[in-house]
């Protein structure tokens, strides 16, 4: 099934992830399919898009700064040894179909386009939404293949020289805070968390609660990207330190869930919803 319209995704009966395609916003952007709004069952949102601070923050989405040498986050371009530049260096994300919408998920397929007009990557994305006891939890599975007949490679400003700033793959840009608070399973606030590597990360502020953790060991062995004091961001990191190379026909998986409840959850809450969902548990998709 083709298009860019899709209904909401649904749990009990209550709408909670909507889809936007992205492809009116300007290149400087980084035009790219994402999620928002996400909301608790109890109606709070709890993603935000074109932040007065970082207009390309886009809900939940998939970018990287670096690929092959264009920028598809959006915004300035990390150069080594001159920092954060304006360039003319811009991809865009296309939706290329869905090959299956329901009720509660979908899967989309992508291409990542430069700015010269040749495709990248080739994307599948599967998204779920599904009930679980605290309140509900969204998958996020993305495969980036090449689409070249070359090696590429997949960076971020850390790669390029800004030590500590490899951001780039899932990300979920939150909306204004009152009393944001992060934590893991052995470290809390952001400077701990902050590049480190565990098994789940969780955000809370005063009524609701966002808690992350990794499908697969590979993108549980990914450090997270925490940002509490300049903005309110989660993700994780696919190049931390050097560049991802894809070969011609290669290709990577990488996969997030997510639980989103209202109120405060605790650590041992969330611990015992991240060991349901360890590598080796029972995986669903939306086939």
């Amino acid at each position: 099934m083709d298009g860019t319209m899709m209904d909401p995704l649904r749990v009990n009966d209550v709408a909670v992830v909507e889809h936007a395609d992205g492809a009116d916003l300007p290149e400087h952007l980084g035009p790219r399919p994402h999620l928002h709004p996400v909301r608790t069952l109890a109606g709070r949102v709890i993603t935000d898009v074109h932040p007065e601070d970082h207009p390309w923050h886009l809900g939940l989405s998939v970018a990287l700064q670096d690929v092959d040498g264009w920028n598809f986050w959006g915004g300035r371009t990390f150069v080594r040894d001159r920092g954060y530049v304006d360039l003319d260096d811009h991809g865009r994300i296309e939706h290329a179909s869905f090959p299956v919408m329901r009720a509660d998920g979908f899967e989309e397929r992508l291409r990542w386009r430069s700015g010269a007009g040749e495709v990248l990557l080739d994307e599948s994305r599967s998204v779920l939404a599904r009930p679980v006891d605290s309140g509900w939890e969204l998958s996020l599975t993305t495969t980036l293949a090449n689409a070249t007949e070359r090696e590429i490679a997949l960076g971020s400003p850390a790669t390029n020289g800004r030590t500590g700033a490899g951001y780039g793959g899932m990300f979920w840009r939150l909306p204004p805070v009152a009393e944001p608070r992060v934590f893991a399973a052995t470290a809390a606030g952001e400077s701990e968390i902050h590049g480190s590597v565990s098994p789940w990360v969780a955000w809370t502020d005063r009524d609701y609660t966002l808690a992350l953790t990794g499908t697969d060991t590979a993108t549980r062995a990914d450090p997270w990207f925490v940002r509490v004091d300049g903005y309110p961001g989660v993700g994780s990191q696919l190049a931390p330190v050097a560049p991802v190379r894809l070969g011609a026909g290669e290709s990577l998986t990488r996969g997030l869930r997510a639980l989103v409840a209202d109120g405060v959850l605790d650590a041992e809450r969330v611990a015992s919803w991240a060991e349901a969902a360890r590598p080796g548990s029972k995986t669903d998709d939306v086939t």
